[in-house]
């Protein structure tokens, strides 16, 4: 449900989970561009890649479209080295880098489907500062849209799911944060049907955070959209 220009919400939580590429960071330009040329270059289904692979392993991807009896080890690193040189355009949500800051440092991570090398080369881009907590793909034996990396990163901060947002922006994250029985929210419109009953934001422009003590003396987070 996109919300009202004059409707104010509020989520009251403990920690905040943010997907990284699509969510704080807009590089669909060099995404698209890479696997463009790197379906090209194997005869693969380029449509049916962009169609599926967001928010997914790369090389989840790659082994799902790879030709028979390709090294999937090696694809993959040559696809991640592709993207590691790519910068130019990648640009931060409007409003990501302001509730980034507003938000106490220990009750935010970021879950990302992209390689530790990838995520800091496009937060840097993008001008963000990497959360002290994230969790990438290294990090996981199952990539989304399994709920292993949301759960990991609550583990990480303390937190139990029901006390979690996450914010996703792509089908397979988002499947991944409500399987991990976390509230989400949406950013953009790239959800599909996976977005259907949830909030959805443009942004971050019209989202602020507070944080203050509850009634047992336990720090809470108010979010406002």
């Amino acid at each position: 449900m996109n919300l009202p220009a004059e409707a104010v919400k509020t989520l009251t939580v403990r920690a905040v989970l943010f997907d990284m590429d699509g969510t704080l960071v807009d590089s669909t330009a060099i995404v698209e561009q890479v696997w463009s040329e790197f379906a090209g270059r194997y005869g693969l289904d380029i449509e049916e890649i962009l169609r599926t692979s967001h928010g997914v392993q790369a090389k989840d991807t790659v082994r799902r479209f790879a030709p028979a009896g390709a090294d999937i080890d090696a694809l993959a690193e040559e696809l991640g080295q592709m993207e590691r040189i790519r910068t130019d355009g990648i640009v931060a949500l409007p409003g990501a880098a302001e509730l980034l800051r507003s938000l106490p440092a220990d009750a935010v991570a970021m879950v990302t489907s992209a390689d530790r090398i990838l995520a800091a080369v496009r937060m840097q881009a993008a001008g963000l500062e990497m959360p002290a907590t994230t969790v990438t793909s290294e990090a996981v034996t199952r990539g989304k849209p399994d709920p292993e990396g949301y759960l990991a990163a609550a583990a990480l901060l303390g937190a139990e799911p029901a006390d979690v947002v996450v914010f996703e922006d792509a089908p397979a994250g988002i499947a991944s944060a409500r399987a991990a029985g976390m509230r989400t929210v949406v950013v953009g419109d790239a959800g599909g049907e996976a977005a259907d009953g949830l909030w959805q934001i443009a942004d971050y422009s019209a989202v602020t955070a507070r944080a203050s003590l509850d009634a047992s003396g336990r720090r809470v987070i108010e979010l406002r959209f």
